[in-house]
This record gives C-alpha cells, structure tokens and sequence, in this order.
C-alpha cells in the first residue's frame, strides 16, 4: 500500500499526471526514513529538514508535523512493516503545462510508500567497497531534493568497478558519500566529518551519530578532508536512514586499514543500534566489541 495525494491505495495504482513538476523538473524534496520494531528513527529530524527542503525550493509544506507522523504511522500499519524504510516525496505538482516558473502557489503532489528490508545486515556487519568520483552536484546539497542524477551515475560508476558505492570529491576536498555522510578515524585517532554547509546535506543519522559521540565523550573534529587523509585513516564509515552505519573496507581497491571495520566503527554501531532499540547481541554480534 502506497499514499498518494490524501488516500491509500495499492502502489501499483498509484499515478502521477505527466506534468507533474517533480517528473518535469526535479522540483521535489524527499525523505527516508528508517522503521525499526514498527517504530520510526530519528522521525523528527526527517520532518524538520522536509520543512527546510520545501521552504527552499519554495513549495507549501502540505501537511503538519503530526500530520506527517499519522501518515507514517498509518503506512506502517497497512502494510505490517516491522524493519525497513518509508519514502516520501513532495512535489511542485501538476497544472496541465510545462512552464519554467509555473504558478503563483504550487499544489503539491504527495507521495509515500512503504519498503521492507532489513537494516542490520551484510554490508554494516561486513563492509562496503567505495571509489572516488568528482562531485558535479548542484550548489545547494543541504536541500534534500530529486535532483540525483549525479549520484545515480555515481553508482552506476561504482558497481562498473566493482565496488558499492562512491565519495564525492570537489575541490581536492571529499564532500560525502553518493547518498550518505563520510566519516574518518585518522592516523592520529581523530573522527572526521564534513562540517555543515551548503556542499553536504545535514544528514539525520550524521545528527545522532553526532549526539551519541558527545554522550560517550568520543571527540570529533568538523572539517572537510582531503581523499589522502581517507586512503590513509584507520577506519571509514558512512551514516544515512538506509544503511545506518556503513564501515569502508576498501577504497579504489586498496584496503582501509587492515581491511576490517575497525572498533570506533563497531563502538558507533553498537551505540546507534542501542539507540533504535534494537537487541544488539542478537540482531548484530560483531558489534560487540
């Protein structure tokens, strides 16, 4: 079951008009949020920063926080999801032409369904392969929008060298991952992530990965870092709603470390999945410690 402008429906039903400004521009903000035990995670970052995405691409928040809590929650029960993620997207909607600037007030196009995978699995407990792409991005990353084709290519870049995903890199700088935040332990044991700007999104698993490091007296530097410092740190790893914490083993081929995720990896792991309320001990071992 899927939810499209107001009514449940089988989301083989579903159906946007053709000129629909999401599908015609990309002008379209989106969200993922992960559900675990039938429960949302970090669900009040997600709507605070649809709220921030819809201001800025000028597009009427078309439902209130709570609003879009009983529409997750409702979604969650039609189709019985206990792990997995929910996906949300707004759109400047349809008014039967193409036209660059459109209408005074958009209407927007609503849309919501329901994706059942589980969110412990091989690649947080075994590791991802990445490989440096140049970031060929629109300016303003903070804004969670469909403009994805750079990331898209940047996976099918990935997979043609048999790796699962891709680091941006602009200016000799790593910007992030192609749908995820990038992190390091350098050689000297410091934890690294980008800081906040217009060049990344303020990820919301960056945000409570960040909350459990200040809880746990981890210390963490906020800096951009160069793809130098990521071939030589002690450990990588990326954060987002769908792969959680993801350790990077290799980079272009060439191992991370030992080639291992490393214990500050398995440490915010563990914290995290504490954090989502999951069983740690049963549900993910390794990460124990």
């Amino acid at each position: 079951m899927a939810y499209l402008n107001g009514a449940f429906c089988s989301a083989a039903d579903a159906r946007i008009s053709v000129f629909d400004r999401g599908f015609l521009f990309a002008h379209a903000a989106y969200e993922v949020t992960a559900v675990y035990g039938g429960n949302l995670v970090d669900f009040g970052g997600h709507v605070a920063r649809l709220g921030r995405t819809l201001a800025g691409i000028g597009i009427p928040d078309p439902l209130s926080g709570e609003g879009w809590g009983k529409v997750h929650r409702d979604l969650i029960a039609y189709n019985a999801l206990s792990e997995g993620l929910i996906y949300l997207q707004v759109t400047a909607g349809s008014y039967g032409l193409r036209d660059f600037a459109g209408p005074e007030k958009f209407e927007p196009t609503v849309f919501l369904y329901a994706d059942a995978r589980p969110l412990i699995g091989a690649a947080a407990r075994d590791g991802i392969r990445v490989i440096f792409v140049e970031d060929t991005r629109w300016k303003r990353r903070d804004m969670k929008t469909t403009q994805l084709l750079s990331q898209a290519l940047a996976y099918r870049a990935a997979r043609e060298a048999g790796a699962d995903t891709a680091l941006m890199v602009e200016d000799g700088r790593v910007t992030e991952a192609a749908s995820a935040n990038a992190w390091i332990v350098d050689d000297a044991g410091h934890l690294l992530t980008r800081d906040l700007s217009p060049s990344i999104l303020p990820g919301v698993t960056r945000a409570g990965v960040r909350d459990l490091l200040a809880q746990s007296g981890m210390r963490l530097l906020e800096r951009a870092f160069t793809p130098d410092e990521a071939r030589q740190a002690r450990e990588v790893f990326t954060t987002s709603a769908g792969a959680m914490i993801a350790p990077v083993v290799a980079i272009d081929g060439n191992p991370v470390g030992d080639g291992q995720p490393g214990p500050v990896t398995r440490q915010i792991q563990r914290l995290y999945f504490e954090r989502m309320g999951a069983d740690v001990a049963a549900v993910a071992p390794w990460a124990m410690g």
